[in-house]
């Protein structure tokens, strides 16, 4: 007699209470990782809204910019008090960064409009050290080999497990075996050329298609997963078991 896998219809009302339970919570809270996303990046060409060159800058940088000045002209820009302390923060900028300026032009600039958050204590980049904000004034190359390596063992190690609960529970689906193994095969392979892109479009710019591309693919795979198997486990299943 051939071997009969287990499918939702075999799941408790228990169990499928738990699952969905868990299920939503994990939708949620992607679509939290989601918006995180959304504000983290957008912005960074000095536009509203998130965009392509948003996503190169981010990995790649603006080598005709400095991280401090593409912050000043975008996702910061509404913090600058007036046109007058960004002039002041621009030309520091443009000028060589040097100390003597920013302990009588820049500090105060500093101290009016971003020590709030970027201070000692705070947790950020503390912007009333010189030795920090000078850092910020060099040209822009994007994330650093050492912070990609940092995010990339986070997502691979968070991410994955995240992958394979949600897998786990969508393998007790009704659908043909075939489709069934793409569908939860794609999710981690997305995750992986998204995480390798990062690093490849340090290198050249154009990957960062692949970096949304990627992460777009493995996000509707996930909620797709998500959808596929509430539905399943309350619509297509019966109450015997409790």
């Amino acid at each position: 007699m051939p071997n009969r896998y287990r499918r939702f219809t075999d799941a408790s009302v228990s169990e499928r209470i738990l699952d969905t339970a868990f299920l939503v919570t994990m939708a949620i809270a992607y679509s939290f990782a989601l918006l995180h996303l959304y504000f983290s990046h957008e912005g960074l060409d000095g536009k509203p809204g998130l965009s392509i060159q948003d996503i190169t800058i981010s990995y790649y940088g603006q080598h005709q910019q400095t991280r401090l000045g593409a912050a000043i002209n975008g996702p910061m820009a509404m913090n600058v008090r007036s046109e007058t302390h960004r002039r002041i923060l621009l030309e520091w900028i443009n000028h060589g960064a040097d100390r003597k300026t920013y302990q009588t032009k820049v500090l105060p600039v500093i101290k009016s409009d971003c020590a709030m958050c970027h201070s000692a204590g705070t947790g950020l980049v503390d912007l009333t050290d010189y030795e920090q904000i000078s850092k910020l004034a060099e040209t822009d190359t994007g994330k650093s080999i050492a912070s990609l390596v940092r995010l990339s063992h986070i997502h691979l190690f968070g991410i994955a497990l995240l992958l394979f609960m949600i897998g786990k529970i969508f393998i007790l689906c009704e659908m043909s075996v075939t489709l069934k193994r793409i569908i939860v095969a794609i999710p981690f392979l997305a995750m992986l050329a998204d995480i390798f892109a990062w690093y490849f479009t340090k290198l050249w710019p154009g990957f960062a298609y692949v970096v949304v591309i990627a992460g777009g693919l493995m996000g509707l795979s996930i909620m797709g997963q998500i959808i596929i198997s509430i539905y399943q486990m309350w619509f297509m299943t019966n109450n015997t078991h409790q």
